[in-house]
């Protein structure tokens, strides 16, 4: 029973929408790493002290360590999980705006164009991705019963 809001959302269509969408996140993982690797790799040890990177440096050298600005390391509690399909899906809504605001502020902060162009490329994919996930999550309230103005899945209590 639990599950039969899962295949509904099989049966939409939106089961593979959602694992493109998110196989593309990992992939704007890959190509953040990648910016980070191409301004990292031909640093100075003077340049490493300078800019504040030393810490890092000191830990990781040069690998890609995946990292909140503050240095707070990734964590897969970034990936939000409740097993309902509305509550995920507007989990994925969040995390598309979150990621948006965060290359908002990229954009903001650096001005060199080989960073700034893939950032901008990424920024307007969470935003096709945002309007994709939106569209999912109407597609699957439409599968619910009408009458649930909360639209939450009333299928887990049966």
């Amino acid at each position: 029973m639990k599950l039969m809001c899962f295949q509904k959302c099989r049966n939409s269509g939106v089961f593979h929408s959602l694992h493109l969408l998110r196989a593309k996140e990992l992939a704007h993982m890959e190509m953040v790493c990648a910016i980070v690797y191409q301004l990292t790799k031909d640093l100075s040890p003077e340049e490493i002290e300078r800019s504040g990177f030393a810490p890092y440096y000191v830990d990781h050298t040069l690998a890609l360590w995946p990292q909140a600005a503050s240095g707070a390391p990734w964590t897969a509690t970034y990936f939000q999980s409740k097993g309902d399909p509305i509550t995920d899906l507007h989990e994925d809504l969040a995390a598309e705006q979150k990621a948006r605001t965060t290359y908002d502020n990229i954009l903001r902060l650096v001005k060199d164009p080989e960073v700034c162009d893939p950032i901008r490329f990424l920024r307007q994919r969470e935003i096709v991705h945002y309007q994709r996930f939106g569209e999912s999550l109407r597609i699957v309230q439409e599968k619910l019963d009408s009458k649930n103005f909360y639209a939450v899945n009333p299928e887990f209590d049966k």
